[in-house]
């Protein structure tokens, strides 16, 4: 903490050289930086606090997750939800083999759209996973074989 402080500029007086009853003398002003004593939007705040510890990565992950809908649009979130995010990588789920193949073919242009709302590189893919397929095991015992033939027919 020391260190980002005196990163920001700000001098550190030891405990001893304060008198008792003895204000703090103000820092020189500069116009537009903040002084640690001015009022500040929470927003502001945060976005400070995120930068100087190091945190982009994580606040952008999270990004993705909760505004998903607002950066793919309605018809594509409404068939479409992201289940995990490593990396760079965000793994969605499609409700349809139709909606899986509609999301590859417009993978690229997400992917730009990411870089132009979250910033560069933040999500570099986009793995597609389609609707799982029913399990046809039944009970606690199963034979190897073909599976369902003539379920349908």
């Amino acid at each position: 903490m020391r260190q980002a402080a005196q990163a920001r500029g700000n001098q550190r007086i030891p405990a001893g050289r304060r008198k008792a009853g003895h204000r703090r003398s103000a820092l020189p002003f500069v116009p537009g930086e903040y002084t640690g004593r001015d009022p500040q939007g929470v927003g502001k705040l945060f976005t400070r606090f995120v930068s100087e510890r190091g945190w982009n990565s994580p606040v952008a992950v999270g990004s993705v997750i909760s505004r998903w809908e607002e950066l793919v649009g309605a018809d594509v979130s409404a068939h479409c939800t992201p289940e995990s995010f490593s990396d760079t990588t965000v793994q969605v789920r499609c409700d349809s083999t139709a909606w899986a193949t509609q999301l590859r073919l417009l993978r690229s242009s997400l992917i730009s759209r990411f870089d132009a709302e979250l910033g560069p590189g933040v999500v570099t893919k986009i793995e597609v996973i389609g609707p799982a397929a029913p399990n046809w095991r039944k009970g606690l015992r199963s034979v190897k074989g073909r599976g369902p033939r003539d379920t349908y027919g």
